[in-house]
């Protein structure tokens, strides 16, 4: 397959792990996911098992799935297996759901989304805008969360032409990053905050994001400068960047008296909490 963005969409508040592939200009899906929405199985994988024997033995269908690395909740890409919308289609067709048709609808929309955001990348920001707003988040957040994205797609692209491929390589220059930045890795960061699956971004402070995009956007700088090339390089330029942030929040501690770093997620923060029961 050619080059891949991966996504995590919401069907009815749960998450459908996805990839968009560029050179076919389709949607991929995690099937697990999908099945755990249509059926609500405690025991997804096990139920796919069971499809994809029927769909050889009894249906005598060619496979409608495909291996792509998706992030799992341990912060790992595994292959998982995939279908694109017509695969799912298929999909939908073998397991009886009261969910199907919705689904299909939401299916549809998320195709027709995705052909508009690219004829027009601002729908993009602002469908996300109108996401963060729905859950409660301030503007100013969501102002540093979107630069965020930003500087975080700069570096990715930086890496991604200084020959850093692999998906284990971008976890462990991030980990680099976040460790000389906060003095945790993003794991023990989550840990640190009580997350499970969430992503870790979407709760930090606007203190926390600051520092993050300064740890990143020295990186790609450094990496530029140094002409970095290779896994090698770039960590060293890695460590070097998160380290220009690590100083300059260790700084504003001690001037302040204050930590930078929080246990707080911004689900329970309380101008958030505010904001939330000013629309009820």
């Amino acid at each position: 397959m050619g080059k891949e963005m991966s996504s995590v969409k919401l069907f009815e508040s749960k998450k459908i792990r996805s990839v968009w592939n560029e050179d076919e200009e389709k949607w991929y899906f995690s099937i697990v996911d999908v099945i755990e929405v249509l059926t609500d199985s405690p025991t997804p994988r096990q139920y796919w098992s069971k499809v994809k024997q029927r769909e050889f033995v009894e249906l005598e269908l060619s496979p409608i799935w495909v291996q792509l690395k998706l992030l799992s909740s341990d912060g790992k890409y595994y292959k998982t297996d995939c279908a694109n919308t017509e695969g799912i289609f298929r999909l939908i067709q073998s397991i009886p759901s009261p969910k199907a048709e919705p689904f299909k609808r939401w299916l549809a929309k998320v195709g027709y989304e995705r052909i508009q955001e690219i004829e027009n990348p601002e729908i993009a920001s602002k469908r996300m805008r109108e996401i963060y707003q729905a859950k409660g988040y301030s503007d100013e957040w969501i102002e540093k969360r979107m630069r965020g994205i930003a500087v975080r797609d700069e570096l990715t692209g930086e890496w991604d032409k200084r020959g850093v491929k692999e998906e284990r390589e971008f976890s462990i220059l991030t980990a680099e990053i976040s460790k000389a930045t906060f003095g945790m890795t993003p794991a023990e960061y989550k840990e640190f905050k009580g997350l499970e699956k969430e992503n870790l971004r979407d709760h930090m402070t606007d203190l926390e994001l600051i520092f993050t995009m300064l740890g990143e956007a020295s990186t790609t700088e450094l990496a530029r400068v140094k002409d970095a090339q290779g896994f090698i390089e770039n960590k060293t330029a890695a460590k070097l960047g998160g380290e220009v942030a690590g100083s300059a929040r260790k700084d504003l501690e001690y001037k302040t008296g204050k930590k930078i770093t929080t246990d707080e997620n911004y689900i329970e923060m309380p101008e958030k909490v505010k904001r939330l029961k000013g629309k009820k």
